[in-house]
């Protein structure tokens, strides 16, 4: 059976958990079903996944995600191999970025068919980062989770035709906890910065309906507002809502900002979740 991710779960990048244990487990005391590691850039995280996965009972970790590219299959596949111990961990892979991996960065999508061959993991633990319909349907064909990044609720909708209804569909979200708007787009166009620089997030979003002047400057409102959740927990709280009533299974939170990582950001989000 897949992995049990829960209705939500946490995105945070890796090296921020390094021997914090304990605050896996808060999360895990506080309802998030998942946490994902995300920027992993080889295989050296998933030595962390061990540490996390033995301070927690029922919190899956997920890899978000490693980088095809850079980390072998083999590699994978003994860590794996490793944790045959456990259901809790997904193994998240995906083909990274052109303008990160330079010249090796070629047919990306056979990149991923041949990788998936290679790897020794069960499909029910495996998860794919995906964006277009091309690698969404690879997802849904290959693996048991398809995990956009940066999308609306209305991609969500759109994502749900293209895989039907038998892979789990898990999105992230980012998300500011700031209530003015002015503070919160600036926070959040902090966090867009790299994304926009980067053909394979702005090629998807000028797919969705936004335009190239969408994408100057930093953002246009319109793209801020559509990308990251920001305002009070209960605002946030409904836009993360919105993805599971579009057709998402489980949605993950990367908190941006001062509030980044923080055990009272999450407290007070699970509780306006749970409402």
């Amino acid at each position: 059976m897949t992995v049990e991710l829960g209705r939500y779960g946490v995105w945070s990048h890796y090296t921020g958990w390094e021997g914090r244990a304990e605050a896996a487990a808060r999360l895990e005391e506080l309802g998030f079903g998942t946490l994902w590691l995300g920027g992993a850039p080889d295989g050296g995280v998933l030595k962390l996944v061990e540490e996390l996965l033995g301070a927690t009972g029922r919190l899956v970790v997920a890899t978000g995600i490693l980088n095809v590219w850079t980390t072998s299959a083999d590699v994978v596949n003994t860590s794996y191999r490793d944790l045959a111990w456990t259901d809790r961990f997904l193994v998240g892979v995906g083909v990274g970025h052109r303008e990160q991996n330079g010249e090796v960065y070629h047919s990306p999508y056979q990149k991923l068919v041949h990788y998936l061959d290679e790897l020794d993991v069960p499909r029910d633990r495996l998860a794919l980062a995906a964006l277009g319909p091309r690698v969404l349907r690879l997802a849904a064909a290959r693996t048991s989770v398809a995990h956009p990044y940066l999308v609306t609720p209305e991609y969500i909708a759109q994502a749900r035709e293209t895989i039907g209804q038998g892979t789990v569909l898990a999105p992230e979200q980012h998300v500011v906890l700031e209530e003015d708007p002015t503070k919160a787009r600036e926070e959040a166009r902090r966090g867009l910065a790299l994304y926009l620089k980067l053909e394979n997030y702005t090629n998807n979003w000028l797919r969705n309906g936004f335009t190239e002047d969408d994408l100057h400057d930093g953002g246009s409102d319109r793209l801020v507002d559509a990308l990251v959740a920001w305002g009070p927990t209960d605002r946030v709280a409904t836009r993360l809502r919105a993805h599971l009533d579009a057709g998402a299974d489980h949605v993950s939170v990367q908190l941006l900002g001062r509030n980044k990582d923080t055990s009272p950001a999450f407290t007070d989000l699970a509780a306006a979740l749970a409402e």
